[in-house]
């Protein structure tokens, strides 16, 4: 059996006053902390030579599987501890240092340094909304837009269930943003409608409803771009980016979109008003479009990539929605996290969720809750968790992790991970290999820096030095 391995990443971003002070992105901003444009392969060569279990510099991303190190030598307590400490020499992480590492072949902890003290999560929080997903849908399903109308009813449905990522022209069969087109859409049901070109459109977003912005976000958030509105449709083109936020109401942005696209057919529609779209279509509506996006795999896996909040919360309150939870309240996506994770006997002892994207102040989750979910990976627990680690991203290699690692050239490629970095606190939570082949799982936590831009950086190079170390130990 292969076993996935993954290791922890993290992109900062700080701002001045108000919104999110420090957040995952990746491409957004230029300065110290984030890129231009996506980094290349690392070419540097590690002194001597690379262990056998390292990826090569030119290796595709694609294929980092390793075998699962059963036979290789299992790090002890001592050896990790020392390891850790080794690593560890910045003062701030005297402070506050949380660690879970647990084996990747059997998931026993190995080593533990206030584990079970839960800290703020950022956005390592997403693996958690990650696991409820891939508890609940089909992660090789396609969200479905589609439009009805009703035997003699003058007015056309648009039926949306949570692809917020349409191409308001066409679609493109290979890409996850913009994969279904309303370009299409529209020239499917200009062709059903035959000769008439009067009509009119309402949509239909009766299917897991909920608030644009939760109530537990930092408004300033959504207003500044590193947030945009929760809804169950939206625009690909009109996705927040720092300082250039989102469209205030996707639905209104794809019924405008859609009554253009329509118009380019020939076809004339007046958009009902708003109160209308809260209905239901009726049961005995007939199908005159239907367009679909990317499958449920990648649309988790760019989120966790570009730790998207809106696109995770959408994520998660489809699957909360299709498990028959009411998502118009805003706490059922929480709670409906919360409880997937203890029916899956993840332990989940003082963790505190407002929401599922790690976004929304004082929220607390422990190493050991975060371990224990990614275990459930890299052991084969849980065969659908497992492809959406095996897509996180890559020491020095790919999305948040391609700039991080750099000082550690003997361990790039090696370590896969999601990062969660606030102001308030630091994360990272994946896997890695040791240097004598073993798999782990490695979760480092510390709210102990400065509230600065310095503390931000020093804590983000501080915790990839722990998982450097880690990784380049046999620990025997």
């Amino acid at each position: 059996m292969r076993r996935v391995m993954v290791a922890s990443a993290t992109g900062v971003l700080l701002v001045a006053a108000g919104g999110y002070a420090a957040a995952d992105v990746y491409d957004v901003v230029p300065g110290v902390l984030t890129r231009d444009t996506a980094a290349p392969a690392p070419t540097a060569t590690p002194t001597g030579s690379p262990p056998p279990w390292a990826l090569p510099a030119s290796a595709d991303p694609g294929d980092l599987l390793t075998s699962d190190g059963a036979d290789a030598p299992v790090p002890t307590a001592d050896g990790l501890a020392e390891a850790v400490a080794s690593a560890s020499d910045d003062p701030a992480l005297e402070r506050d240092l949380g660690v879970s590492i647990r084996d990747g072949v059997t998931g026993e902890q190995l080593y533990g340094l206030d584990a079970d003290i839960p800290r703020v999560p950022a956005s390592t929080a997403k693996l958690l909304a990650a696991t409820a997903v891939a508890d609940t849908l089909d992660l090789d399903a396609r969200i479905p837009t589609t439009v009805l109308v009703a035997p003699g009813a003058r007015d056309l449905v648009l039926v949306v269930a949570g692809d917020t990522l349409l191409d308001p022209g066409a679609g493109d069969e290979d890409a996850v943003a913009g994969r279904a087109g309303l370009a299409d859409l529209a020239a499917q049901v200009a062709d059903a409608l035959g000769e008439r070109t009067d009509v009119r459109l309402r949509l239909d977003l009766s299917f897991a409803p909920g608030p644009l912005v939760p109530p537990t976000w930092n408004p300033n958030d959504v207003r500044d771009g590193f947030a945009g509105p929760v809804a169950m449709t939206g625009l690909a083109t009109q996705r927040a980016a720092v300082g250039d936020p989102a469209a205030a109401d996707p639905p209104a942005e794809v019924a405008r979109a859609f009554v253009a696209r329509l118009a380019d057919e020939g076809v004339t529609a007046r958009l009902r008003f708003r109160d209308t779209w809260t209905r239901p279509a009726p049961d005995a509506a007939t199908e005159v479009g239907r367009v679909e996006s990317a499958t449920v795999a990648a649309l988790l896996d760019r989120a966790l990539d570009l730790s998207d909040n809106a696109l995770t919360e959408s994520l998660v309150r489809r699957a909360a929605a299709t498990a028959g939870r009411d998502t118009s309240d805003p706490r059922s996506t929480p709670r409906f996290v919360r409880d997937r994770l203890e029916a899956d006997a993840v332990p989940v002892d003082g963790m505190v969720l407002h929401d599922a994207s790690g976004l929304s102040p004082d929220q607390a989750v422990s190493p050991a809750t975060l371990s224990a979910v990614l275990v459930r990976a890299v052991t084969g627990e849980s065969d659908p968790l497992r492809l959406v680690i095996a897509d996180l991203p890559v020491s020095g290699l790919t999305g948040t992790l391609a700039g991080r690692f750099e000082d550690d050239e003997d361990v790039l490629g090696v370590p896969r991970a999601k990062t969660g970095t606030l102001r308030a606190g630091s994360s990272l939570a994946g896997t890695t290999v040791t240097t004598d082949g073993r798999p782990l799982v490695v979760v480092v936590q510390s709210e102990g820096f400065p509230r600065t831009f310095e503390g931000t950086a020093r804590a983000r190079e501080a915790l990839d030095a722990v998982v450097a170390a880690v990784t380049r130990c046999g620990c025997r």
